[in-house]
């Protein structure tokens, strides 16, 4: 029980307590001007009434309040569940977005690289036949060489070896 509660049921016991030690003093009869005739009552009842009346008025405008602030509170509850469902929908649709965009930047790069590693395979059998070729030249011209020397050796005339060793 808060402060505020406690206050007010002691307020209460003291408006009860007051009533019960003067109950003889609010019941007596008394002239009473209504405004427009007067009329014999117990204006103390009447003034006991007339606060029971006001109690009870403010006991339903406090409940009527507390009910109007748990609809609102039920409604803004409903309207943030619908608001943070379209946000998760709208961070999945951007996931989903995201994931598409670096799908497709990977194919992207994957097809350069692709095109790249042809590129780079076509350089090397360009590469690998201007060798073959090169070779092929250079054993040409080597045998060509060869060919010449012999032929050289071939005509010489022969001359007699010394086979001694010369010391």
């Amino acid at each position: 029980m808060g402060v505020r509660s406690a206050f007010l049921f002691v307020i209460v016991l003291l408006i009860a307590a007051l009533a019960a030690l003067n109950w003889g003093t609010l019941s007596t009869p008394t002239d009473v001007w209504l405004g427009f005739m007067t009329v014999s009552a117990p204006l103390g009842l009447i003034m006991l009434g007339l606060t029971v009346v006001l109690a009870a008025f403010f006991l339903v405008y406090v409940l009527y309040l507390h009910s109007s602030v748990l609809l609102d509170t039920k409604r803004h509850t409903k309207e943030m569940q619908v608001q943070r469902d379209l946000a998760d929908k709208a961070e999945a649709s951007r996931f989903t977005e995201l994931r598409n965009f670096l799908q497709a930047q990977e194919n992207q790069h994957m097809a350069q690289n692709a095109d790249r590693q042809t590129a780079l395979l076509a350089r090397i059998d360009q590469l690998e036949a201007a060798v073959r070729l090169r070779s092929d030249q250079s054993d040409n011209t080597l045998a060509a060489h060869i060919g010449q020397l012999e032929d050289r050796i071939e005509r010489r005339p022969s001359l007699p070896v010394d086979i001694e060793p010369r010391i």
